[in-house]
């Protein structure tokens, strides 16, 4: 992979030292060095150089990493002490994936060049066979969360707790932490569906058992903990466990040890753990039907899976992929525009895997070797008509809401407030009503609101970091 990295240097600040010291040091080390506005930027790395932090400075970093689609670092050159810990998360939440102070005394290039060639590394890897023959899609908000899987399985053995809808891709991601981990076994990849274990059979199911250990039990058998040994365990919906099932997993998680149902002999097995679940964990803690204990030896790195309608990008990609898969022939049929522009107008409560059993009914009904149509859709996958008015309805659902609204409305124009600072207001109510419903939890918050985790958190940073009318 080529070494390429771009320097943007906000508009306050002028060619430093600093930038020249930057650029030779990176040279030496075989980085390619281009300013902003290179043709090669968007398949470079980033360094955003800062002298200080300021609301305007904050909104030309997030305007910077809005149009990258890869890592960049903010630094900071104003060669004073470090500034306090919540200015260096406003750069995070602007765009910044990490964040430095440059000081004289410190060898900040070398720190910078460190970081760069991980971000290299971990690229190769998203990219290579091993990655990309079980996933799909080049979306940011999937792109992220990829690096991250990526970075976690090859650089550390911390148990990986993937959260997320159901059909978003968690078994994919599990099995991209097992390829690229160096360590495991590549043939020992066990799957456990926790959600159809049998209460009666789950500890044979992990364990194994005995010959003659319980009625029926005619032969011994290995569990999933025997058979995983040197490599990978997922175990999937791990948030459907019953209490008395996570207590003996805790251990044998611990210890990395268990014993057989029905001996008394116990067997080691060392593997790395990857963990899934469609629940709030946390909540489940809170509510007692999630061993806390258990939560945290799980949960040794956390990555936030996105639902499809957040990936929009790679909706059709997938489409796409789907296709070649079900469609073997060369080329593979071709979606037109009227059903490229249905499939992404579709909201995919069902995630990926509605959009294959959706892409598996259209092939079906799918005739001749010309562009697949609109015509291949079922009526069951026709658009709903009329659904602005839905939307609309389901606003103002009755008189007395609307009457409501109606009456904020007109109060906020008679003490002379623009349509922007309405909307705002509006705006800010209802995040702010549904963080609180959502107990300040921002996943559900988004979700209710129908926007990414990522968009509110840059909004709340920047209502934050941005002074309204009249304040100081």
């Amino acid at each position: 992979m080529q070494k390429l990295v771009t320097i943007h240097r906000y508009e306050a600040v002028k060619p430093s030292r600093q930038e020249e010291a930057l650029r030779r040091g990176l040279n030496a080390t075989g980085w390619s060095v281009a300013t902003s506005g290179a043709s090669d930027e968007s398949a470079s790395f980033g360094i955003a150089l800062l002298e200080r932090v300021s609301p305007e400075s904050l909104l030309w970093l997030r305007e910077t990493a809005c149009r990258r689609p890869r890592p960049m670092i903010a630094v900071v050159c104003s060669g004073s002490a470090p500034e306090p810990a919540e200015i260096y998360f406003s750069l995070l939440r602007a765009g910044a994936s990490d964040v430095l102070c440059w000081r004289e005394e410190d060898p900040v290039v070398d720190w910078i060049e460190k970081r760069l060639q991980r971000w290299a590394t971990i690229d190769a890897l998203v990219e290579s066979p091993s990655v990309r023959k079980w996933i799909v899609g080049r979306s940011p908000a999937w792109m992220d969360v990829l690096r991250r899987v990526v970075e976690v399985g090859c650089f550390s053995s911390v148990p990986v707790l993937l959260l997320g809808e159901s059909g978003t891709g968690k078994e994919l991601l599990a099995r991209a932490v097992h390829e690229v981990n160096a360590n495991c076994n590549a043939e020992r990849f066990v799957i456990v569906d926790c959600a159809s274990i049998s209460p009666e059979l789950s500890g044979s199911e992990f364990f194994g058992h005995e010959r003659g250990a319980f009625t029926g039990a005619a032969t011994s058998r290995d569990g999933a903990f025997a058979l995983v040994d040197g490599g990978t365990l997922f175990l999937d919906e791990v948030g459907e466990l019953p209490l008395p099932l996570q207590a003996q997993l805790l251990r044998a998680i611990q210890e990395q040890r268990f014993k057989r149902v029905g001996s008394n002999l116990w067997q080691s097995s060392k593997f790395r753990l990857v963990c899934a679940t469609n629940r709030d964990l946390q909540h489940e803690v809170e509510q007692g039907r999630f061993r806390r204990d258990l939560y945290y030896r799980i949960a040794g790195a956390v990555c936030s899976v996105p639902a499809l309608r957040e990936r929009k990008d790679d909706i059709l990609p997938i489409a796409e992929h789907f296709l070649r898969e079900l469609c073997p022939t060369d080329p593979p049929p071709q979606l037109d525009a009227p059903l490229r522009e249905h499939l992404m107008l579709l909201t995919y409560r069902g995630n990926v895997r509605e959009l294959r059993q959706l892409i598996t009914r259209i092939s079906q009904r799918h005739i001749g070797c010309g562009p697949i149509t609109v015509g291949a859709l079922s009526r069951d996958d026709w658009p709903v008509e009329d659904t602005m008015q839905e939307s609309t309805d389901s606003i103002r659902s009755t008189p007395e809401q609307a009457g409501s609204f109606d009456a904020c409305v007109r109060q906020a124009l008679k003490s002379g407030a623009s349509l922007k600072e309405i909307g705002q207001a509006a705006t800010d109510a209802a995040i702010r009503i549904a963080l609180a419903e959502a107990r300040g939890n921002l996943h559900r918050a988004a979700e209710r609101l129908r926007v990414t985790d990522r968009a509110l958190q840059m909004r709340r940073a920047r209502d934050r970091q941005v002074p309204r009318n009249g304040e100081h």
